[in-house]
């Protein structure tokens, strides 16, 4: 029944991913403004076009991304009260020890860029000590090169049998997946670009309830549709 019902709310929330999909676009439009991008976001940019152009040309730094993927399971768990033990890295796989689990603590590995984590954490001990931040644009190049890191390899992983997904269900673990990795980038475009969590928030509020919308009125067509054909066939 469990598994019957996060089916149910995967299916459910399919509009919403539309709808964030369409929000982030907003977003996106809105914190280039009128003066263009600033040196930052071109470096941010940058970054994201570095990795993918070595994920191309490139060996995938697999086990890189196994320690990533254990060390992200780690963190949440600790977050959540949980002791990690037994961490165990190899290029096939990995595994972690924890003490209890929960959804997010499953499924963080696909949307919490570790790597991008660590580097934000370095930039601000540097801020603590150095203020303004030296080399800003090589910040956020970092920021942008291990944000496609995580991208580039949750996609690919995604499309392998994975045990976390399969714990809560595809199709429910892949529209939270994304979800929760959109809201992260909306969230980091309130925070380093001219667009306020105000205009996020409204660009969410707007465009998921336009796509609820959409869904809500073409079902209510198709139910007219099939109830008049009915009537004619009695």
């Amino acid at each position: 029944m469990a598994n019957f019902l996060r089916l149910l709310t995967g299916i459910a929330l399919l509009p919403a991913c539309w709808g964030f999909m369409r929000a982030l676009f907003d977003a996106i439009v809105a914190s280039a403004g009128a003066e263009g991008m600033s040196p930052e976001a071109l470096a941010l940019l940058g970054g994201i076009a570095a990795f993918a152009l070595a994920w191309m040309a490139l060996s995938h730094p697999v086990k890189a991304y196994v320690l990533g993927h254990e060390l992200t399971h780690a963190l949440w768990g600790l977050l959540f009260g949980a002791r990690p033990s037994d961490l165990r890295v190899e290029e096939g796989g990995g595994s972690v020890r924890l003490t209890k689990s929960n959804l997010l603590i499953t499924l963080a590995p696909y949307f919490f860029p570790f790597y991008t984590f660590v580097v934000i954490v370095c930039a601000l001990v540097t801020f603590a000590f150095l203020r303004p931040l030296p080399c800003l644009p090589l910040w956020m190049f970092l920021i942008g090169f291990t944000w496609a890191f995580h991208v580039l390899f949750t996609l690919e992983t995604l499309g392998q049998r994975q045990p976390d997904v399969k714990l809560y269900g595809r199709i429910f673990s892949w529209t939270f997946i994304f979800l929760v990795n959109v809201l992260i980038v909306l969230v980091w475009l309130a925070a380093t670009t001219p667009v306020t969590f105000a205009a996020v928030g409204s660009f969410i509020a707007n465009r998921v309830c336009s796509a609820y919308s959409a869904v809500w009125a073409f079902a209510w067509s198709g139910g007219r549709w099939i109830v008049s054909l009915c009537t004619r066939t009695s």
